[in-house]
């Protein structure tokens, strides 16, 4: 299966992705039942820019008991597509559940921020860049800085969580 899946990949041309949808779905007819096939075929359609029809594939892959890497990718482009749809509530529940799984995911962490901010969180995705930022970037000047990072990070939660409070009186 991984062989195929590389194959495909290998000759996969973002700009025009009918080939490409056409190769996934004869694998999926091949495996009907593999997370990972159903999951290629959602990737292509999200890629071809048919974030709906992605969506079940993504949905189903999961369903279906796709693991490890492979189930950390799908959350994220699951995620995604739900951002993409105007689904940010639900997207940000997917990426939250999802960073928890695979805590060490720096892309997840990012794509949370973009769901984040898409729902007009503001204060929240940019405490989750500055917290990524704090863990992720050691340099002199940022090692620093990271207690003042930190603390601004804490400062937009709470900012956050107060305004998704009064939002929900």
């Amino acid at each position: 299966m991984q062989r195929a899946i590389a194959e495909g990949y290998a000759r996969r041309d973002r700009n025009n992705m009918a080939p490409t949808i056409e190769y996934v779905t004869a694998l999926l007819a091949q495996y009907p039942d593999h997370p990972e096939a159903i999951y290629e075929v959602g990737g292509a359609y999200d890629t071809a820019g048919e974030e709906e029809r992605a969506r079940g594939f993504y949905e189903r892959a999961l369903a279906a008991g796709l693991q490890g890497d492979t189930r950390r990718r799908c959350l994220l482009q699951y995620g995604s597509t739900l951002r993409n749809l105007g689904l940010f509530d639900e997207s940000i529940v997917v990426l939250r559940e999802a960073c928890s799984e695979f805590p060490e995911s720096d892309s997840l962490r990012v794509f949370l921020a973009l769901s984040l901010h898409a729902a007009s969180r503001s204060d929240a995705a940019v405490a989750e860049l500055l917290a990524l930022a704090a863990d992720r970037i050691h340099s002199p000047d940022i090692d620093r800085y990271e207690p003042a990072l930190r603390g601004n990070a804490d400062y937009l939660r709470a900012l956050d969580a107060a305004a998704q409070e009064r939002e929900s009186e």
